[in-house]
């Protein structure tokens, strides 16, 4: 009956592994006909320029002036279908948060238990304790679920509250790398990700085989979402109002910072986030000071998770949650006040590494340089920050007993 049941079960994982594998290969194919249900269009007016080289020209055009409405005159209308633009970057964004999350549990199921070994016992100084956070958040690829387990051990009494601040501000750093992976836009090799994590999946006879697979699979859906939305969100090139308003983003700093941090509250993920905005910068679609406003913003809309995790907590993880938010608002406002030199450095940088002209590597830069200036600069003042926190959140006072 055992084996009966189990020979079910990886019948219903196989149709199911078919069935998304056909829909994620149909997607691109669905989504660039031309849907007539619900459809929303909006017109572009360009102007075109049309030389004049001789007074017959000129007679000419007069005639076809005269025989045409004078509000159509040297204008050609072009069709933006925006319902199948919408629904194909919802497609994207679904795939690609599904695949971060399928990725992040592979990690956690793999390294889950080793992680909490080494923030226990590699946190011995601030440095170490840096180190310690880049390479968890690294392994797990998201900061918030670091700092979670992070305050969830101090809240147990594992983890000391000074040595907390150290993880904390090396996973700011951590999730840096992931995004520059995405900048070097491989997502055409999404499908031979998703193809092994399948095979893993299927045919893995371990556990931790598939764990790996598992890892593998989310790693090629994430990749694959992105695509998506690179592919559906080119029609906006032409579009000048998207080009405006990123255009306004990008002058207005804070209003770009703001989006950011609301669209990362949104998603809860400020590496999806990032993300999504380097992909979009690869399309042409956002500009490297719109990137660097967007980016700041995200780096504040990640601590909404990580203030949730603090409810209920004992004063020393109420501690790290906020030392966490004070760092990424203090740096984030400092950030926003040097945005120009932090783009002009940025550019500076890709260029000696080679990426040249490319925004979309020079966005990921952008957000690396930020957050290890920040944290170089916090790191010396750690004693006295940890000392402050614990004069603003003191220890609760034992309840005498009766």
């Amino acid at each position: 009956m055992l084996l009966v049941t189990n020979l079910k079960n990886k019948i219903i994982k196989f149709i199911t592994t078919i069935i998304l594998c056909g829909v994620l290969l149909s997607t691109p194919t669905t989504l660039n006909k031309n849907l007539h249900f619900g459809q929303i269009t909006t017109v572009i007016t360009v102007q075109q320029v049309i030389p004049q080289n001789s007074q017959d020209d000129n007679n000419t055009q007069a005639v076809t002036g005269a025989a045409q409405p004078q509000n159509n005159a040297g204008a050609t209308q072009v069709k933006l279908d925006i319902f199948p633009i919408v629904m194909g970057v919802l497609a994207g964004l679904v795939l690609f948060l599904y695949g971060v999350t399928k990725m992040a549990e592979g990690m956690e199921a793999i390294a889950g238990d080793r992680i909490k070994e080494i923030l226990n016992k590699f946190t011995t100084n601030h440095y170490t304790g840096v180190a310690t956070g880049i390479v968890a958040t690294t392994l797990l690829d998201s900061s918030s679920v670091t700092i979670i387990i992070v305050i969830a051990m101090v809240s147990a009494g594992l983890l000391d509250f000074v040595q907390s601040l150290g993880v904390v501000l090396g996973a700011n750093i951590g999730t840096t790398l992931g995004v520059q992976i995405v900048a070097f836009n491989i997502n055409q090799y999404a499908p031979i990700a998703l193809f092994i994590g399948f095979l893993l999946l299927l045919f893995g006879q371990q556990e931790r085989l598939k764990q790996i697979g598992v890892i593998v699979f989310g790693i090629g859906l994430l990749f694959f979402g992105l695509g998506q939305i690179e592919n559906v969100t080119e029609p906006f090139k032409n579009y000048q109002p998207f080009i405006d308003w990123m255009e306004s983003l990008g002058q207005n700093k804070l209003q770009g910072a703001l989006v950011g941090a609301l669209f990362t509250v949104i998603i809860q993920s400020s590496s999806a986030t990032v993300a999504i905005i380097v992909t979009l910068a690869s399309q042409g679609l956002v500009s490297l000071p719109t990137g660097v406003a967007l980016v700041l913003g995200a780096e504040i809309g990640t601590c909404a998770d990580t203030l949730v995790a603090t409810i209920g907590r004992e004063r020393p993880a109420v501690r790290t949650g906020v030392f966490h938010l004070l760092f990424n608002v203090i740096s984030v406002g400092v950030g926003l006040l040097s945005a120009e030199q932090l783009v002009v450095f940025a550019q500076w940088i890709s260029q000696l590494m080679g990426a040249g002209d490319d925004v979309a590597r020079q966005i990921a830069n952008a957000q690396l340089i930020f957050n290890i200036l920040g944290v170089g600069t916090a790191i010396a003042f750690l004693p006295w920050i940890a000392h402050g926190l614990e004069r603003l959140i003191p220890d609760r006072r034992a309840t005498p007993s009766v």
